[in-house]
This record gives C-alpha cells, structure tokens and sequence, in this order.
C-alpha cells in the first residue's frame, strides 16, 4: 500500500528583509548635512511647483483634480496648487502628484530603470501641510521648508538608488512603483511614525499590486501615464495612514518562497541595493529645462533645432528631403521611438520620432506641440516617416556608465540632391549636472514663465523673490508656502 506524505507550511517569522531595514535606517538615522544636496532641492521644489502651475492651463489636467466626492469639507485640509481645493491629504497627494507630472516636464532620473523623483512631492507637501495645519491648531510649531528639503532628498535617494540596477520596465511594471516605495518611506517620519513602522510600510508596499507599463506604450499609450505617478504618491499616503491606525506588517514581503516580491515579481531574483543610501541622487538630478519631453529625447530634440535653420528652405517641399538619420541609445529605442498612428497628446509625448519632427519644423518644443491643433500637420508625419532609428553601442555604454550618465543622440538629414547635413550629436542635455552653470538661469526662468501662466506678474514677482533666499525659504512654514500658490484663478469645484 502506497503512502503520501504532506508537507506543511513552516509558520516561523523571520527578520524583517535586508533591504526594508536598509532604507528605514537610512530614512530614520542618515543626516543629510551636504549644502550641495539642500541647494539642488530648492530647485527641485521650484521647478515642480512651477510645472504644477503650467498643467492647470490643460483641461484634461484639470477636469481629474479635486474632492473624490463634491462637496467634502476636511479639517485642516491641503489646498491644491493654483486652484481652490482643499483636500485631505490622500486625495491632495493625487492633485498634487498628478499636477506635477502631468507635462512630463518634472525633474528625471535614468538607470537601469528611470523615472521622476520629484513625483514624490505630491506625498510630501500633502502630508506635511496637513501635519503642519494640525499642529498650528494645537498651537505646536509647524513643519518648514527645510523638513520637507530632508524628506525630498531621501526620498530622491530611494527611488534614484533602487533603480541603479533594478530594472522594473523590462519586467513589464511601471516605475511608479519606485514612487509608492519612496513616498511610503518618507512620510512615516513625518505622521510620526517609527522605524519599525517604515519597515511596516514597505513591505505593504511590495505586497501592493503595482501597476503594469501598459499605458505607456503602443498601442495603448494614454493619459493614465500623466497620472500614474499621482496615483502612486497617494497610494503611499493610503498606506502610510493604515500602518500608524496599527495594520500589521510582513516582514519577508520580499524573499518569502513562492508568495514574495522577488519571486511573483522579479522572477526568483532579490531586488538590487546600491548601498550606501547618502544624497548622491538629488545632486545628479536631471532638469527638464528646454523641452517638455520624455528625457531620452532632450538631447535628440535640442539637435532638431540646431538643425531648423537648415530645414528652412525644404519647409514647403519635404520632398527634397531624402532620410533623416536619427542615432540614438538602446533605452531610447525601447521605449519612445514608435511608428505609425498617434492617437493623443499621451502618445505624441513619447514619441522619438514626433518630437524630432517638432524640433526640425518649428525650432522649439512646447505642451501645446503636443495637442491636436498641431498634430494634424501633414508635415509632420511626412517626417516621421522620412526618419530612420539606429542605435549607437557607445551611446548605450555611456548611458550607463556612473561617470558619465550620458543620454546622447545625433541626427544628421539627406537630400535627395545628394547633399547632406552635418552629423549634430549631443550626449549631454540642458538639464545635466555637466550644464548645471548653463542651465540653472534657464531653469530660474521656466519658473517664472510657469507661474505667469496663472498668476499676476506682481504674485510672480513675490513667489520668486521668496525662492531666491535659500535660507529664508527654509525657515518658511509650510502652510504659508502652500498659500503662495493657492491664489490663482479658480478652477471652480466639482
């Protein structure tokens, strides 16, 4: 007679994983003491809120803001950048993250994954503001400025240092998931929590659902990708609010056998530290100062337009106009370069092809490049399909490389009369650290023409003026700096 035996579950608790503990001790213990770190953060603030303020001038942007339900009142809620909403402060996140990324127009950070770490603010301003506007009325001091510099460079350090060699895209997910992770971690300092409790709020995060890259390529790219990030930040917010209302954490979320993060999700891998955790991200930020354009084709579009002048003769007749040679890195390729129909403004933005055709067309890229108004240029896709995509090795190699971290493209044009133009390649964009003395008075100036799209050159004028004293920005209370930007046209109530 044959006998089966069973094999029972071990219901034994292990130690919290290694890369939980590793990001709540940074979290909890690390000072950030390097002014470098602060002074690029002033930055990173002024330049998300100023990309917040430009979305609100785009309907579709508008119509997703404000209260889950008309008419909700919440108690020392959060107003919502250039607008009229207070919200509490899981819905504000949205707003406000959505604001932020809504242009892709936010900072950017490339690796082996990429993404935006100034997404992370929605989470951070909202919960600071609320925390703020409740200690105020318990006559406690308010969060400043320079706490939420603190939790804006940690939180760029965990989503910039976990996508050095953790590559969720090519899996299939979204790098919002690096949002919720950084956000979820910040903020538990912030509400009051410990670091038992960011260990707690981690691992709920990764036995989150995360959400798949869907929306982001053909032939299904659409406006969720604008939002995704929105979502993620107050998906953090949610989280958070759970563990400190005393949900239990789940220690080994990620190396747990059969059931955990690193075998339901990265396929029986660990996920990848790039220890140590210090300020190394927020210093080596990428600004998106010239063109509101998905990072791998700054440097491609900022070619287009050195090349405009030459195109100008061929304007009327593209068909002297033989091919367009495009030279670009292998992440570029994988992810915006794309033929065929463009449906929405989602899709044109992540478009190798499109945006270059911008460029040599119109010598410049904006927002409204994107909308219909200007997509139905039949010169546009005449281009497009002119264009061929090719990659070039050292252009990869150096995408990659810590020292470099080039995000270089070339384009060079043929005519059919046999001429051609002169190769134009750029491997550094605007907005890199290697340009920082170019593009910081750049970047001063995409603030100040960002807020006059909302508010009177004299709001303008008092705004910039406050953002130009590091230190008495950093003192500023929150609330008081939230109000700055609550004072623009309405945007009426749902």
């Amino acid at each position: 007679m044959s006998t089966s035996s069973h094999s029972a579950d071990t219901n034994l608790r292990l130690p919290p994983d290694e890369a939980l503990v590793a990001i709540a001790d940074y979290v909890i213990d690390y000072q950030i003491t390097r002014e470098a770190a602060f002074s690029t953060a002033r930055y990173c603030l002024m330049d998300a809120l100023g990309c917040a303020i430009l979305a609100l001038n785009y309907p579709e942007c508008s119509a997703l803001l404000g209260p889950m339900i008309p008419g909700t009142e919440v108690p020392h809620g959060v107003p919502i950048p250039g607008t009229d909403f207070i919200l509490d402060p899981i819905q504000a996140a949205f707003n406000i993250g959505t604001l932020i990324r809504w242009l892709d127009y936010n900072d950017t950070w490339l690796a082996a994954e990429w993404g935006h770490p100034s997404d992370n603010l929605g989470a951070i301003l909202a919960v600071s503001d609320y925390i703020s506007r409740k200690r105020i009325a318990m006559q406690q001091p308010s969060l400043t400025i320079r706490d939420v510099f603190v939790s804006l460079i940690k939180a760029y350090e965990i989503q910039g240092r976990l996508a050095l060699h953790n590559s969720f895209n090519r899996l299939g997910l979204d790098h919002v998931i690096l949002v919720k992770i950084a956000s979820a971690a910040v903020i538990i300092p912030l509400l009051g929590g410990s670091k038992t409790d960011v260990i707690n709020v981690l691992s709920q995060v990764f036995v989150d659902g995360q959400s798949l890259r869907t929306y982001r390529h053909a032939p299904n790219t659409g406006s969720r990708k604008s939002w995704a990030a929105g979502d993620a930040t107050s998906r953090a917010v949610r989280l958070a609010w759970l563990v400190l209302q005393g949900e239990k954490e789940y220690p080994t979320a990620l190396s747990a056998k059969t059931w955990g993060f690193n075998d339901v999700i990265l396929r029986g891998k660990s996920l990848q530290l790039a220890l140590p955790y210090h300020s190394y991200v927020v210093e080596n930020i990428l600004f998106k100062i010239a063109f509101p354009a998905e990072f791998h084709a700054q440097t491609a579009v900022e070619c287009a337009i050195h090349l405009h002048e030459k195109m100008k003769p061929y304007l009327n007749d593209l068909d002297n106009i033989a091919k367009i040679e495009l030279t670009t890195h292998e992440s570029a390729i994988r992810i915006i370069s794309k033929i065929g129909p463009l449906h929405n403004p989602a899709d044109r933005d992540h478009c190798l092809q499109y945006m270059v055709a911008i460029g040599l067309l119109f010598g410049d890229l904006t927002a409204d490049h994107y909308q219909d108004s200007i997509a139905k240029d039949p010169r546009i896709d005449l281009l497009r399909e002119k264009m061929s995509v090719q990659e070039d090795k050292q252009f990869s190699k150096d995408y990659l490389d810590p020292e470099k971290r080039s995000i270089a493209n070339a384009i060079k044009i043929d005519f059919t009369d046999g001429s051609t133009t002169e190769k134009i390649q750029i491997e550094y964009p605007l907005g890199h650290r290697r340009r920082r003395n170019e593009g910081i008075p750049l970047l001063l100036k995409k603030f100040e023409n960002n807020l006059l799209t909302r508010f009177s050159p004299e709001k303008t004028q008092q705004i910039v003026a406050i953002c130009s004293d590091e230190k008495k920005l950093e003192q500023m209370e929150i609330p008081k700096w939230m109000e700055l930007f609550n004072t623009g046209e309405k945007s009426g109530k749902k």
